[in-house]
């Protein structure tokens, strides 16, 4: 007699999992953007951003933002016949992402149809894609940067301006005159100087036919497939500025080697490189031996986006935390009802809603350029908003992180990814001391803007105590000049927080202000970690406000 084989079990099945976040709409689902993009002039937009969240938050750009991840750039540095190439192959999904953001504005959009809440609306848009592909908002940063320096230059504006404004992504690997819409990198960073950018050693050359050879290293030329880079580099009379193609006008390429990738912890879709100039051609920008300033000029928009990047990182880390959160469940509750939980997720809201308030602000500072206040404001409160938001992101993202357990660790998932990308913005366009510097250099450069920063507060005074007490301190730090260099990352903070402060009590629910005053503003109560929130929290209200039930 044949036995009977055992009955076989399933063995598992897949109980209280949640599923992935997908399909729904980014920035419906975040109503404190909503809210600033409204406050901060850009109310026209909200149609076109419901639009543009319907789409970041969709499976399909979840997933290029994904595969631009896992399939990271080739470098080619020869032909099959052995001439030089120095070109990077790209995933599709990576040409998807930069063809999106071209194609909507994102690097040069406020440029070519600057109106009222410009800046505003494009920083929101920006927010957004940051939640799932921030590998190509690098070179987009660094093109919406380029263009307030280059449109001074008439000799390149008059050819580079309309590709640069163009909507088109044109991704081919050809001279910029034959393409529809190009994109700027630059090369500052060497060696032997990092932030000291005084401290470089490449060479600029007059040849007398009004371009100059460029001869030297850059320990990190940011994303190579750019078509044209700004550079730094010695001449005669100092440091200056050069604008390099990546292929001459007579439509050679030009003398700029590639010689190897950066293995950078995050960042993975795009390439960060190190280079070579061999007598590269280039052009003078700006005045001789002025080039810190010139660069500058450029930098002051591309700390924006490390400010409005984080923000993004932040904003994605809460949503995934939240979705997680409202699916699981553990002892016999989901977990955004367990109270433990309801502080930590509380917490991280408060901080993403801040940030997301005080990077809107500052957008709009960068739409009022005939404000002298506003350009005030802007010089002391760029610096001041790159280095808090993007200080606290890492911390955020790892908390977030945890709320998934074991699962938020693992590859296959976004977190992991999330949190490779969360120091980024903090160490790119000058890391934490330098931007304290730089706000110390601001009130001593513009002393007025310091009184327009107090000007900005003001209207907040009056409605929480806590608030009021933490301004007076903070009037009486910057007043005071005794070793205000040692104490500039204490003075920083301390603007970022009362900035955040006045924008949530003149324009979030009492919930949210008074939580984030309570916290933030009375070093008491202020936990080291996320989850810190006393007990008369309106848990309930934040939660529904940061990621409604459905």
């Amino acid at each position: 007699m044949i036995p009977t084989p055992p009955v076989l079990s399933v063995t598992h099945e897949v109980l209280n999992q949640a599923h992935a976040l997908q399909n729904y709409n980014a920035y419906a689902k975040n109503l404190p953007l909503q809210e600033a993009v409204a406050q901060q002039g850009a109310g026209w937009a909200q149609d076109w951003l419901t639009a543009r969240g319907a789409e970041v938050g969709s499976a399909e750009w979840i997933e290029h933002g994904r595969l631009a991840n896992v399939n990271p750039p080739q470098l080619r540095l020869f032909d099959r016949y052995g001439n030089r190439r120095d070109e990077v192959e790209f995933h599709p999904s990576w040409h998807e992402c930069l063809g999106w953001l071209k194609r909507h504005g994102c690097d040069t959009g406020p440029w070519a149809d600057p109106k009222p809440g410009a800046h505003v609306a494009r920083a929101a848009a920006y927010v957004m894609f940051a939640e799932i592909e921030d590998g190509s908002l690098c070179p987009t940063t660094m093109t919406y940067g380029a263009v307030p320096v280059l449109r001074h230059v008439p000799n390149i504006a008059r050819d580079w301006m309309p590709k640069l404004l163009s909507r088109e992504y044109d991704k081919r690997f050809i001279p910029a005159a034959q393409k529809k819409g190009v994109l700027i990198g630059m090369g500052l960073t060497e060696k032997q100087g990092g932030s000291d950018v005084r401290a470089n050693t490449t060479r600029a050359e007059p040849m007398g036919d009004g371009s100059w050879r460029i001869t030297g290293h850059k320990w990190f030329l940011s994303a190579p497939m750019c078509d044209a880079f700004l550079v730094t580099a010695q001449s005669a009379k100092g440091l200056s500025c050069f604008f390099v193609p990546r292929w001459t006008p007579d439509g050679r390429l030009n003398e700029l080697r590639i010689q190897r990738f950066k293995d950078k912890l995050g960042d993975r879709s795009n390439a960060g490189t190190e280079a070579e100039f061999w007598g590269s051609q280039g052009w003078l920008v700006g005045e001789e031996g002025r080039g810190i300033p010139t660069v500058l000029e450029m930098g002051v928009y591309t700390r924006l986006d490390c400010a409005i990047g984080s923000t993004g990182i932040m904003r994605g880390a809460l949503s995934q935390a939240m979705h997680h959160a409202g699916l699981r469940s553990a002892f016999g509750k989901l977990l955004r009802d367990q109270p433990l939980m309801m502080n930590v997720l509380a917490d991280m809201a408060l901080e993403t809603e801040a940030a997301t308030a005080l990077s809107m602000r500052l957008a709009r500072a960068f739409d009022a350029h005939e404000d002298e206040a506003e350009n005030l404001l802007r010089r002391i409160l760029t610096p001041v908003a790159k280095y808090w938001i993007c200080k606290r992101c890492p911390t955020l993202v790892a908390e977030a992180m945890e709320v998934h357990g074991g699962n938020g660790y693992v590859d296959e998932g976004p977190m992991p990814r999330l949190f490779r990308q969360s120091p980024l913005n903090s160490i790119w366009e000058g890391s934490g001391n330098v931007m304290c510097l730089d706000t110390l250099r601001a009130m001593g450069r513009h002393p007025k803007s310091v009184e327009v920063l107090a000007a900005e507060i003001a209207p907040a005074l009056g409605k929480n105590r806590a608030f009021d007490s933490f301004v007076a301190k903070l009037k009486d730090g910057l007043s005071n000049p005794q070793d205000i260099e040692i104490r500039s990352r204490e003075l920083t903070q301390g603007i970022a927080l009362a900035m955040q402060g006045a924008l949530l009590l003149r324009h979030a629910p009492a919930s949210t202000s008074e939580a984030f005053c309570a916290s933030r503003l009375t070093p008491s109560h202020w936990g080291t970690t996320f989850g810190t929130l006393p007990p008369s929290t309106d848990f309930a209200a934040i939660l529904q406000r940061a990621w409604p039930r459905s």
